[in-house]
């Protein structure tokens, strides 16, 4: 009688570690800083730092807030980020 052939023997891929980066940003390519070089999350920490505390302590419609948060932008404006 024939012989049976048993399917291919197949290598198991190797596990994929995460990246440092993993996580932190949905898109598979992030955007830098035209001036900086630097990725959005890390660019304007003063004014990211300042926006934060404000938001946090009397929430994001607060009128001091508001001008945080377009400080910020302006920021990253200025950084070559494309902020609405």
């Amino acid at each position: 009688m024939g012989q049976a052939s048993s399917p291919p023997a197949t290598t198991p891929e190797p596990p994929t570690t995460p990246s440092a980066d993993s996580g932190k940003c949905n898109s598979s390519v992030q955007k830098v800083g035209i001036k900086s070089g630097k990725k959005i999350c890390c660019c304007c920490p003063e004014t990211k730092k300042a926006r934060d505390a404000c938001i946090l302590s009397k929430g994001e419609e607060d009128s001091e807030c508001l001008k945080l948060i377009e400080l910020h932008k302006e920021c990253l404006r200025g950084e070559g980020f494309d902020v609405k």
